[in-house]
C-alpha cells in the first residue's frame, strides 16, 4: 500500500471516532434539554430554597402572685467561618492578634494566645462553623460585633451567631424540683410543671422559608410555606414565694442541726388543696442540701405513728371505741403479739390505764395495737376496708410526674401475716409519701372532704387566661362528721400536753400527730444500724384552719431523731411566720386571746438607736442596762428584751460577735482593719481577740453563721 492511502486510512479511521463521539455528545445533550432538563430545574430550585425551624419562645411559670420561677433568657453560640469569602489573609492576619485580646477581655476564659492558636488552626483546616464560644449573653454578642474583624460583617469577617434560649430559676433552688428542668433529650424526660405542662409551655414551631444567595447567603423570604411560630403560654402555679422561702430556710436549718439525710415540707391551703411550698431538700456528696429528689411526692416510705390518726378513725368510725375508753398498758413499757415485741418511748406516761385521747396524745404503740388487736382480730378484712374506703389506698392523680404508689396489703394477700394488723395500727407494713399522708390530714381540717393537692393555677397566653384549675374534690367526706370532730380534739391534745407540746403557742392553735419510724435496712431489717424516719403533720390555726403542712426528715443523726423533736419545731417556725404575715389570720383569734404576745423575736447584737427604733416599731417591751448604750448585746427573757452595754474603744479591736455584718464592718473598718468574710447570718467568730491592740493596715476574718 502506497504511502498516500495509508495516510488517508489512518485519517478516515480517526475521523470515523470523531464522529461517533460528537454524535453521542449531540444525544447526550438533546436528552439533557429535552427529558432531564425539566427534573434538574426543579433541583436547582430545590438547591436555591430551604425551609427552617423556627422555635418559639417558652412559656414562664410564675408564682401565684405574678413573679417569676423559671424563664427563658437567650443565649448565643459565637462561631466563626474561618475561609469567609471576603476575609482575606491580609485582613485576618492584620487584626487576628488584636480580635483574640477584645474575646480574651470581654469573655476571660481563655487567654489571647489560646485563642489565637485555635482560631489560626481552624483556618488552616478550612473549618467553616469553628466554636469560639457557648456562653454569650446579648450585651456581650453586641460588644462582639464591633471586635476587629468580625466588624467586617458575615461575608468579610466571618460572624456566625447562633441563638438558643436557656432556662433559668431567678429564685435559685426554691422548689426547684417542683417547677422542674429541661434536658436535651427530644423526649422530654423531665420532672415537674415543666414536664407536666410542657406542651403548653413550649407552643409550636415555624417554618421559614429561605432563598440562597450567591456566595451562599440566605434570604427569608414569604410563601405559602412558612408559618409563624407559637409562642408557648404561661404556667401560673399555686407557689407563694414567701412561703417557699420560710419553709426552705426553717427545712435545711434543721437538717444542718441533726445531720440528717434527707428532709421534705409541704404547707397546703386547707380548703383549696392549693400547695403554697413544697422543699425537698437531700445532702449531697459535698455535704451540702439541695433538691435533688421530690421526696414528698415519690418516697413511699412507712408514715410510723401518723397512721395512729386513720387507724383511730377507723376503730371510731365502725363504732368500735369513743375518745373516752381506756385501756391499760401495764407497767413494763413493752407487750408481746405473736412473739412479737412492741413497745413505748415514753414510758411514764404511757403506763397504765390510757383512755383513746391520750394514747394517742402520747403516743402510744401498746395502745393502738391492743385497741386494734381487741376489734379486729378475725376481723382483718373490715379494718382494711374502712381505710380503703377512706381513699388511703389510691394514688392522688397529680399533675406532676414521680408520685409514689401507696401500698396498703390486704388480707390473704402476698406478705399478708399473723403480725401486719398490729404493725399498722402504728404506721409499720403500709406505705405512704408525704403528699398522701398531708392529703388526708388535710381533709380532717376540712372537716373531711378530701381535695385534689393543686399544684397549678391557671394557664395565660399574652395576659389572657386561657383556663383555670379549680378546687377539684376526691371525696366528699372521709368519715361522718362526728368522727371527724373527736378526731380533731385529739390532735390539739398531742399539741397541748402531748408529743408535740414543745410547739404549743397561745397565739393560734396547732392541731397534728407527731410520727417517729424506724427504717428497715435492706439487708438486716430493723437491726444493725438504726435509722429513723421522723415527722410531723397538721393543720393551724386549730378553731379554723386555714393551712395544713407535713414535715418529715430522714435518718437525723444528731440531737435527738423522734419526730416530735425533730420535725416538730420546723411546722412550728412555718407557722409562725405565716401567721406572722398573715393579718386575716389574727383576726380570727378569740377575743381573750388577743392581747396575748407572740414569743420574743430573736435580734442581732448591734446599735441602740436602730434595735430600739425596731422593738418599739413592735411594741415589745425593752429593759435598758446601766451605762452608756450605744452598741448593746441583746438578752431575750420571757416578756422583754434586755439591753446591755457593749464597751467600744477606738484604740481596740471591737467585739463584734452576734452582731450583723452590717455593723460589724462600719466598727471594724472604722479602726482601718480590713475584713474579710466567711459566710452568711451573724458573726460567730473573729480571728482577731476583742480588747487587742489595733495594729496599722491589719486584718481580720469573721466566720458567721451561716
Amino acid at each position: 500500500m502506497s504511502v498516500k492511502k495509508d495516510i488517508l486510512f489512518r485519517a478516515g479511521i480517526i475521523y470515523f471516532f470523531v464522529l461517533i463521539a460528537a454524535v453521542t455528545i449531540s444525544a447526550k445533550v438533546v436528552r439533557t434539554q429535552v427529558k432531564e432538563g425539566a427534573d434538574l430545574k426543579k433541583e436547582m430550585v430545590k438547591n436555591n430554597w430551604k425551609d427552617i425551624i423556627i422555635e418559639p419562645n417558652r412559656g414562664d411559670i410564675l408564682a401565684t402572685d405574678g413573679s417569676l420561677l423559671a424563664t427563658s433568657l437567650p443565649s448565643y453560640e459565637i462561631r466563626m467561618d474561618t475561609r469567609a469569602s471576603g476575609l482575606t489573609d491580609e485582613i485576618f492576619n492584620d487584626s487576628i492578634d488584636a480580635l483574640c485580646q477584645s474575646l480574651s477581655k470581654l469573655l476571660g476564659r481563655k487567654s489571647a494566645v489560646m485563642y489565637k492558636q485555635e482560631i489560626d488552626a481552624a483556618r488552616k483546616q478550612g473549618k467553616r462553623f469553628h466554636l469560639i464560644d457557648n456562653r454569650v449573653d446579648y450585651n456581650q454578642l453586641k460588644a462582639i460585633k464591633q471586635f476587629p474583624i468580625f466588624r467586617l460583617g458575615a461575608n468579610k469577617g466571618g460572624l456566625i451567631p447562633v441563638q438558643k434560649n436557656i432556662r433559668k430559676q431567678p429564685n435559685g433552688s426554691l422548689a426547684a424540683r417542683t417547677i422542674g428542668y429541661l434536658t436535651e433529650d427530644p423526649n422530654g424526660n423531665f420532672p415537674g410543671i415543666e414536664g407536666a405542662f410542657d406542651t403548653y409551655l413550649r407552643g409550636e414551631r415555624g417554618i421559614g422559608v429561605m432563598q440562597k444567595l450567591p456566595g451562599g447567603a440566605l434570604m427569608p423570604v414569604g410563601g405559602a410555606n412558612s408559618a409563624e411560630p407559637k409562642d408557648g403560654g404561661d404556667v401560673v402555679s399555686t407557689i407563694d414565694i414567701n412561703i417557699q422561702d420560710v419553709a426552705e430556710a426553717s427545712l435545711r436549718n434543721r437538717l444542718q442541726y441533726h445531720n440528717a439525710h434527707h428532709g421534705t415540707a409541704v404547707v397546703m391551703e386547707v380548703a383549696t388543696g392549693e400547695i403554697k411550698a413544697i422543699v425537698n431538700l437531700g445532702k449531697d456528696e459535698y455535704g451540702n442540701y439541695k433538691e435533688l429528689y421530690n421526696y414528698a411526692l415519690g418516697e413511699s416510705i412507712e408514715p410510723g405513728s401518723t397512721f395512729k390518726l386513720m387507724t383511730y378513725m377507723a376503730m371510731l368510725e365502725d363504732g368500735k371505741l369513743q375518745p373516752t375508753d381506756s385501756v391499760n398498758n401495764g407497767y413494763n413499757g413493752e407487750a408481746f403479739f405473736f412473739g412479737k415485741r412492741v413497745h413505748d418511748d415514753r414510758r411514764r406516761e404511757t403506763m397504765g390505764w390510757l383512755t383513746v385521747e391520750k394514747a394517742f396524745a402520747y403516743s402510744s404503740n401498746i395502745s393502738a395495737t391492743k385497741f386494734i388487736d381487741k376489734h379486729y382480730r378475725g376481723k382483718e378484712k373490715q379494718f382494711i376496708d374502712r381505710l380503703y374506703s377512706m381513699n388511703l389506698n389510691q394514688k392522688l392523680g397529680l399533675e406532676l410526674s414521680g408520685e409514689g404508689v401507696p401500698d396498703i396489703k390486704y388480707p390473704g394477700s402476698n406478705y399478708w401475716s399473723k403480725w401486719s394488723l398490729t404493725q399498722m395500727a402504728y404506721g409499720y407494713e403500709v406505705r405512704l409519701a408525704p403528699i398522701h399522708v398531708l392529703t388526708f390530714y388535710n381533709a380532717v381540717a376540712n372537716d373531711g372532704k378530701m381535695v385534689k393537692p393543686r399544684f397549678v393555677k391557671k394557664l395565660v397566653r399574652h395576659g389572657t387566661t386561657e383556663q383555670t384549675y379549680d378546687v377539684q374534690v376526691i371525696k366528699s367526706s372521709i368519715a361522718s362528721a362526728a368522727t371527724i370532730r373527736k378526731v380533731k380534739k385529739m390532735m390539739e391534745a398531742v399539741v397541748e400536753y402531748g408529743t408535740a407540746k414543745r410547739i404549743k403557742t397561745d397565739l393560734y392553735p396547732i392541731a397534728g400527730k407527731s410520727g417517729t419510724a424506724q427504717v428497715a435496712n435492706d439487708k438486716y431489717g430493723y437491726r444493725g444500724d438504726r435509722k429513723y424516719y421522723a415527722s410531723f403533720v397538721g393543720y393551724f390555726p386549730a378553731d379554723r384552719p386555714k393551712y395544713s403542712c407535713i414535715v418529715s426528715i430522714y435518718a437525723p443523726t444528731v440531737n435527738g431523731y423522734a419526730g416530735g423533736a425533730v420535725a416538730a419545731p420546723v411546722f412550728r417556725d412555718i407557722a409562725d411566720k405565716i401567721y406572722a404575715a398573715t393579718p386575716n389570720m389574727r383576726e380570727t383569734l378569740k377575743p381573750e386571746k388577743r392581747g396575748v404576745m407572740a414569743d420574743i423575736p430573736y435580734s442581732k447584737s448591734g446599735n441602740f438607736n436602730d434595735l430600739s427604733y425596731v422593738f418599739k416599731e413592735l411594741n415589745i417591751p425593752v429593759e435598758k442596762g446601766t451605762g452608756h448604750l450605744e452598741w448593746v448585746t441583746i438578752k431575750n427573757s420571757v416578756a422583754r428584751v434586755e439591753f446591755n452595754q457593749r464597751a467600744m474603744d477606738i484604740t481596740l479591736v471591737p467585739n463584734v460577735m452576734d452582731m450583723g455584718l452590717k455593723d460589724a464592718l462600719y466598727l471594724l473598718e472604722e479602726r482601718g482593719l480590713r475584713v474579710a468574710v466567711r459566710g452568711r447570718g451573724k458573726v460567730v467568730a473573729q480571728s482577731v481577740t476583742p480588747g487587742s491592740k489595733i495594729v496599722s493596715n491589719g486584718s481580720i476574718t469573721l466566720e458567721m453563721s451561716n
